[in-house]
């Protein structure tokens, strides 16, 4: 039989890590913590907003990772052997240049009518939009909404063409720009 939840997205920790999954009507958020699972339940019916922005420190912990790599490396070329700390050295630059590929780590908060919670949805921000566009369109499917009118096509169509006045026109475009971005 085939289960109702479908995996999205995983952030796994040294600890344990966080599963999502995404059915129909909500959003499973599984965090493990050593032996013990916390389930939290979103329905996307009550979903106000989901917000994904790059973490500020993670440069800095870079430069650091890089720093205590390098001394490591030059210690191992003084006082082990040459060869060690090069090949320790080369080792290290990889994984400085492995995370620089990977972009900035993520940090995310989910908003619903009851709550808003700050949990790990995705490990990356490159990651983010993929997995917010499943979101979003799983949220068009239980709130029965079929298309999203863009919102420079909302600002660009003439309010005399409805046969509105101006400032109706501007009300009706402002209201329709903001239930978009509510979504």
């Amino acid at each position: 039989m085939r289960s109702a939840f479908r995996k999205i997205s995983r952030v796994a920790s040294l600890t344990g890590g966080t599963k999502w999954y995404l059915s129909e009507d909500c959003l499973l958020a599984a965090k493990r913590t050593m032996y013990a699972v916390e389930y939290r339940r979103f329905y996307l019916r009550d979903l106000q907003y989901i917000m994904v922005w790059p973490r500020r420190l993670w440069g800095t912990r870079l430069m650091i990772r890089a720093v205590l790599l390098a001394a490591l490396a030059a210690a191992f070329w003084r006082w082990v052997d040459s060869i060690a700390g090069a090949i320790f050295g080369g080792v290290a630059l990889l994984w400085v240049a492995w995370d620089l590929a990977l972009g900035p780590t993520a940090g995310s908060r989910i908003c619903t009518t009851g709550a808003s919670v700050e949990l790990a949805l995705v490990r990356r921000t490159r990651r983010a939009r993929k997995v917010l566009s499943k979101i979003d369109a799983a949220v068009r499917a239980t709130r029965g909404i079929v298309e999203q009118p863009t919102a420079s096509a909302i600002v660009t169509q003439p309010a005399e063409s409805s046969g509105q006045s101006t400032s109706e026109g501007a009300t009706a475009s402002v209201a329709a720009a903001t239930q978009t971005n509510a979504l």
